[in-house]
């Protein structure tokens, strides 16, 4: 197959549309273990966009004004207003990688109502399944958003992998599971080499740093395995999912209406 020149190269744009303020042990899990003191911590949420002149994925989309007003969170940008900032083409449809379902990686699949949805197996089985309603897992999820997921499955645009697939030339998709069964990274070729969109496998540097896993864990030795997996890949670099550190790593996005809300990593191709 022949690839057009720079057609496996992108730019990978981050964008932080919600915000809240926490502490270390809602979001480590058993924390206490640590022997460290409590304290305040904010998670910062993101969706991601990695586009070059051919073509354009969309990486999750955010949480919805239900799901955030439901937990409380605070919006910083509409998810829709953001993605129009930046130029993206919603009405043609381009592809869309969920890495996982909770409610703030998949609020917003109603923008995209033309597009392929990318998802582990994993994923979509174990929330259309019969486990999907217990409490300790079902709060982080709305059920009218996993309906997208299951009207996307009926519409023919449901496309499910079991370990990796690869969009396009250029980007991988590659299932971890620990957080969620089907909880996947994205890596993606860039100008500034190999950068690794972690999502939930790695909400802080500090949590995989430390090997601190998220109180959030539906498989905790898989949690583990996944940050060893991702040292592995040797990534040039890692975008953790909900670390307030993460946009002061990287390039800062002025385009009007998301001044200080985006960064960028690679050169626009």
């Amino acid at each position: 197959m022949t690839v057009a020149p720079g057609s496996d190269q992108y730019q990978v744009t981050i964008v932080k549309y919600g915000t809240r303020q926490t502490v270390r042990s809602d979001v480590y899990l058993n924390y206490h273990l640590y022997g460290e003191p409590d304290g305040p911590i904010g998670m910062d949420y993101f969706f991601w966009v990695v586009r070059n002149a051919h073509r354009t994925i969309v990486v999750d989309t955010g949480f919805s004004a239900t799901g955030g007003a439901n937990r409380k969170r605070t919006t910083l940008i509409e998810p829709a207003a953001a993605f129009d900032a930046l130029g993206v083409d919603r009405a043609a449809g381009p592809p869309v990688v969920v890495t996982h379902a909770h409610y703030d990686h998949i609020g917003n699949l109603d923008l995209f109502p033309g597009s392929a949805l990318i998802v582990a197996a994993a994923e979509y089985d174990f929330w259309t399944g019969p486990y999907a309603t217990r409490t300790l897992v079902h709060h982080s999820v709305e059920d009218e958003e996993i309906d997208h997921l299951r009207q996307a499955a009926r519409d023919d645009r449901l496309r499910t992998f079991d370990d990796e697939v690869s969009p396009a030339p250029g980007v991988r998709v590659i299932r971890v599971g620990g957080h969620t069964p089907g909880q996947s990274v994205v890596l993606v070729n860039t100008s500034e080499g190999a950068v690794l969109l972690a999502s939930d496998s790695v909400h802080y540097y500090e949590e995989y740093e430390r090997n601190m896993p998220f109180t959030q864990v539906a498989n905790l030795i898989d949690m583990y395995a996944g940050f060893d997996r991702i040292r592995a890949m040797r990534a040039d670099h890692l975008v953790a999912g909900h670390d307030p550190d993460t946009l002061g790593r990287f390039t800062p996005c002025d385009l009007a209406g998301i001044t200080g809300l985006a960064a960028t990593i690679g050169e626009e191709p």
